[in-house]
């Protein structure tokens, strides 16, 4: 029996489209991530800085975005790592580090200020998933940095809510010494190691930093090279 040109034609794009269905589960499940999961400070900060050169380099492996993972997370949760960002949409912890889900323990606000609601969200992380590791990720260009640096040179603090932000911050702009340089970068750098300082010092995570089961470290990421610099 013969086949017309048209079924032919059907059959070969169905074919082809199921291969590339198939070629595409391929290629997510050798994006899976081979590392080990991290079990102390130092191998996950090694896992932080591995995935940001990847993403810098435009190299992610995208790992744990697949089924099994999925499906392995629905159970339950193990991060390796906890990150205090901004909540500037262009400092995305999964992205700037190339994890994926259950990886990151992710809690965000502008300025990495701290308030209770982030201060239970990172007690909770350590004292609940026994996350060995936080990393407080300030940035270039932070508004939330910008706005108190303003306020701090016109004597004008902003109202309401961001009005809180900028107050939480003040304190940090008024003890960096301006020398000339880019004083709001300055400042960036300065907030991230103070908000490193406080949780180090907190009463509910200080003892786990004195056992050696907690470290808090401060960073900055660089928006113009995608580069995360750690700063102690």
């Amino acid at each position: 029996m013969s086949i017309s040109r048209r079924t032919a034609l059907r059959t070969s794009l169905v074919t082809g489209a199921s291969g590339l269905l198939l070629a595409g589960s391929a290629v997510g499940t050798a994006a899976a991530d081979p590392t080990p999961q991290a079990t102390d400070a130092d191998s996950a900060l090694k896992l932080l800085k591995q995935g940001n050169r990847r993403w810098r380099n435009l190299e992610q492996h995208h790992p744990h975005e697949g089924a099994a993972r999925r499906a392995e997370v629905a159970a339950g949760q193990s991060p390796f790592a906890l990150i205090v960002a901004c909540a500037d949409s262009r400092v995305a912890p999964e992205l700037v580090f190339d994890r994926g889900l259950g990886d990151l323990f992710t809690v965000r606000s502008a300025g990495q200020v701290l308030d209770e609601s982030v201060l239970g969200s990172i007690v909770y992380g350590v004292e609940h998933l026994h996350i060995p590791l936080i990393v407080v990720v300030g940035h270039s260009s932070c508004g939330a940095v910008t706005a108190a640096v303003e306020a701090h040179e016109t004597g004008q603090v902003p109202g309401g809510h961001v009005g809180y932000l900028v107050e939480q911050i003040l304190p940090v702009v008024e003890a960096t010494p301006d020398d000339g340089g880019d004083f709001v970068d300055a400042c960036v750098s300065a907030n991230a190691l103070h908000i490193a300082e406080l949780l180090r010092d907190d009463p509910e995570l200080s003892g786990h930093v004195a056992s050696g089961a907690l470290r808090v470290v401060a960073a900055r990421y660089e928006l113009d090279t995608a580069k995360v610099n750690y700063l102690q």
